[in-house]
């Protein structure tokens, strides 16, 4: 057996040599490269969520809405003998939203099949992942609401009484997906998806009558739940809006 004190000293410090600044920058690089795979991974399975739920929850209810109307004749919770042709006209004051278990009544005693949703019973729900990972629930309900609508000179507008899918607690990532989906752009004022939360004023997007140009919606990813300001937490739950989703009818 050696002993420690016949070692040669250049054995010594070999052994006692720290890593080199090259082997560093390698282990550097490649903690990176697997932080950076694991975003992008987190990014491509969030983007996949938002298209589940555009395409099974989103897109279903919307089917519903038209199987209804062209089963019954007239948007859901509409009298009967008198339609007005708004959702809930049937109701003081007519328009107000059709949501939770009256809505899926509604479209289940017509014999319309509904999207799965959350669960039986709370088919108009949709619970999923915000950015930050945290879990957000989307809500779907129905109502009549006035929707700005180019009027008869260039650069004004007029609004005019349209049903609209209303959907609840949206993070502006899986807004902005939805608004890209359906309108090709991300605006809340114009298209077919505007924000249904109040505006400065008390005013929905959706129903803006200025000829001012389209808007930025109201929050992004930075704000927390609750927040008026941006707080860019990592650990916070995103800020959620509403909202309007034009039906055809």
């Amino acid at each position: 057996m050696i002993s420690p004190l016949s070692v040669p000293a250049s054995r010594k410090r070999r052994r006692e040599r720290g890593f080199s600044l090259v082997e560093l920058s390698v282990v550097l690089i490649v903690i990176g490269l697997v932080l950076g795979a694991v975003a992008v991974g987190r990014d491509l399975q969030r983007s996949a969520a938002n298209q589940r739920l555009s395409t099974d929850f989103i897109q279903g209810w919307q089917l519903a809405y038209e199987a209804y109307f062209n089963g019954v004749g007239r948007p859901p919770g509409d009298n009967a003998t008198n339609p007005t042709g708004r959702v809930n006209g049937n109701v003081v004051p007519a328009g107000t939203e059709l949501c939770g278990p009256n809505m899926i009544n509604t479209f289940l005693a017509a014999g319309i099949r509904v999207p799965t949703g959350r669960t039986e019973g709370q088919q108009d729900r949709y619970v999923y992942l915000d950015s930050n990972g945290n879990p957000q629930e989307a809500r779907v309900c129905f109502r009549s609401v006035n929707w700005s609508e180019p009027a008869d000179a260039v650069g004004r507008y007029v609004a005019r009484p349209r049903n609209v899918m209303v959907i609840h607690g949206l993070t502006f990532s899986l807004v902005g997906s939805l608004d890209q989906q359906i309108d090709g752009r991300t605006d809340a004022r114009f298209g077919s998806l505007r924000e249904g939360a109040a505006l400065a004023g008390g005013v929905p997007a959706a129903n803006v009558v200025d000829d001012n140009p389209g808007m930025p919606w109201s929050i992004d990813d930075r704000f927390a739940f609750g927040a008026n300001a941006a707080t860019t937490l990592d650990e916070s739950q995103v800020a959620i809006t509403s909202a309007f989703f034009k039906m055809m009818r």
